[in-house]
């Protein structure tokens, strides 16, 4: 059995009266693209939140290559990387200005950010517009590309990706299928975010959709289509929208 490099255990988190997290439980295996999927005001956030240790549960705990969220978040820090739906950017910087930033801030060395600086533009097809212009005019897939690139410095062996091709062009987004799929194949673990349905029927070897503050259920995508679908050409949406209804959350 492969290892669990993940592992949430009964997780609970209130705001006042609002449960937002009501016992979720998950575990994401090494190298595995784990898909976290839900409505608007589903708990996915808040979930991410205590994941990434910004925010801490009210009970449970998230074990992180073996170390706590509770006692030892400096720890996960130094293992995770967070591309936020928000972008993180200087916009008056380059590319290459912001990654060597950003990785000067986790810790390398000016020489270590600069490589990979570079290493990571060039995985996302902006080697040539590394130091030409500020981000500020790039396109939305451009700034969503730099945004994963920044997340990559340092080596992080477990990835947060939420929401990372909203609002962007085809080709871009390809470009992120296709660094992630490589990301994958390279031993990375990543834990996935995003209202396209069809993006995680791609990438995501299970996934599990949440409602509520729960897990309403947890599969491949193959098997969750099979066992809750209507029909044997169900799509992920279909899945989806049964378990999570049709009302408008905003």
């Amino acid at each position: 059995m492969p290892d669990s490099f993940l592992v949430v255990n009964d997780l609970h988190k209130s705001f006042k009266d609002l449960k937002a997290v009501n016992g979720v439980s998950f575990s994401i295996e090494k190298g595995e693209i784990f898909g976290l999927l839900g409505p608007n005001g589903a708990g996915k956030t808040t979930t991410i939140r205590i994941l990434s240790t910004i925010a801490q549960p009210d009970s449970g705990d998230v074990k992180i290559g073996g170390y706590s969220v509770k006692t030892n978040p400096g720890e996960i820090r130094s293992m995770i990387g967070i591309c936020p739906q928000e972008l993180a950017l200087y916009a008056d910087m380059s590319a290459f200005d912001n990654l060597v930033f950003f990785g000067r801030m986790a810790g390398l060395s000016s020489q270590e950010a600069r490589g990979q600086a570079m290493t990571n533009l060039d995985l996302m097809g902006l080697k040539e517009r590394a130091k030409k212009g500020k981000v500020d005019k790039f396109s939305g897939g451009m700034k969503r590309r730099v945004n994963l690139a920044i997340a990559l410095m340092g080596h992080p062996q477990l990835l947060f990706l939420d929401e990372p091709t909203v609002g962007i062009d085809p080709q871009s987004r390809n470009n992120i299928y296709e660094t992630i799929e490589g990301l994958r194949n390279k031993g990375m673990t990543i834990l996935y975010t995003t209202h396209y349905m069809e993006e995680a029927d791609r990438l995501c070897q299970r996934v599990a959709i949440m409602d509520a503050g729960k897990i309403m259920a947890m599969d491949t995508p193959q098997a969750l289509k099979k066992k809750i679908g209507d029909d044997e050409h169900a799509t992920l949406e279909s899945v989806f929208l049964k378990l999570t209804g049709r009302s408008l959350r905003d």
